[in-house]
Order: structure tokens, then C-alpha cells, then sequence
């Protein structure tokens, strides 16, 4: 578990299921992803979730003064099967608020020091600008633009650098 300034970061476990599908079906979260998955999809997805090989890594997020759930955030095998692509959900009710700059700072020391990774992607829709923003404003570079899923696709990364004492 980690906790932030107003967010408590736990693994994903079996009792998360229906605040999961909750995310899943949301068209406003959905919007940029392909759009809201069949039901079967959403609870295929979530047991893939559960059974991931270690490091891929799921966190159920929630906010620390009422356990209100807020999202889903992960760092799991990317496409190309080399490195690891830090993704996210937030329910819309807690955009621009700062809880995903929070929680995704918090993720990425995670996957550099407890993971010991020394690269992290992250891949959004060009069009999702919000997405684009916060990458953007946690120190990730665009690298590439890519045809994916049938939109115009940023991929944008973070290199681990090493810090002095």
C-alpha cells in the first residue's frame, strides 16, 4: 500500500470487482478507450488483472478521507512486450482536481525503485489533451505518434535517472 497527500494506493483484489466495472462502464472514462467493453470483456479483463505475473502491477485507488473509490492505475507489460506502460482511469467526478498527477507521481517512483525500472511508457489518444497534459506535466517526453485502435495515438516516456545522494 502507498499513500499520498489525499489517496490511498492498495493492490487490486477480488472485492474491488464492482467498483471496477463501474470505471469500465462509464462513457465519460471509457471515451478515449475504446469505448464502454462487453460485460463478459470487463470481468475477463479484471480476473487477467488478478492473475498478472509480477512486476505487472494493478492499484485500486481511493481517497483517504472518506475510502471514496477514484480509480483504476497500472503498470503492465506494454504492447511490445520490452517495457512497461504506466495506464490510468479516474472516475470523471475527480478530474482537475490533481489526484491522478498525485497518484501516477507516487506509481512511477514505485516502478522505478520497487519494480527497478529503468523505462516507463505511457500511451493516450492525441486527442485526449487532458491525458496528454498530465503526462506531460509528470516529466514524460512524446517519442512517437502512432495508428492504434483506429485513433492517432502519443506515446510518451520517463527515463529512470539515477538520483544523488
Amino acid at each position: 500500500m502507498l499513500i499520498t497527500e489525499n489517496c490511498i494506493i492498495q493492490s487490486l483484489k477480488p472485492n474491488h470487482v464492482e467498483d471496477i466495472y463501474s470505471l469500465y462502464c462509464n462513457d465519460e472514462v471509457r471515451a478515449f478507450l475504446g469505448g464502454v467493453p462487453e460485460k463478459t470483456y470487463i470481468y475477463s479483463s479484471f480476473d487477467s488483472m488478478l492473475q498478472a505475473p509480477f512486476p505487472n502491477s494493478y492499484f485500486y485507488i481511493t481517497l483517504k478521507n472518506n475510502n471514496e473509490f477514484i480509480g483504476l492505475v497500472s503498470i503492465d507489460e506494454y504492447h511490445e512486450k520490452t517495457t512497461y506502460e504506466l495506464s490510468y482511469q479516474f472516475l470523471p467526478q475527480y478530474w482537475g482536481k490533481g489526484y491522478a498527477f498525485e497518484v501516477l507521481l507516487a506509481i512511477i517512483h514505485y516502478g522505478f525503485y520497487s519494480l527497478n525500472l529503468s523505462k516507463i511508457v505511457a500511451e493516450t489518444q492525441t486527442a485526449n489533451i487532458a491525458s496528454c497534459r498530465v503526462l506531460e506535466k509528470l516529466g514524460m517526453q512524446k517519442v512517437k505518434v502512432l495508428e492504434r485502435f483506429g485513433h492517432e495515438q502519443a506515446v510518451f516516456q520517463l527515463l529512470k535517472t539515477i538520483e544523488k545522494e
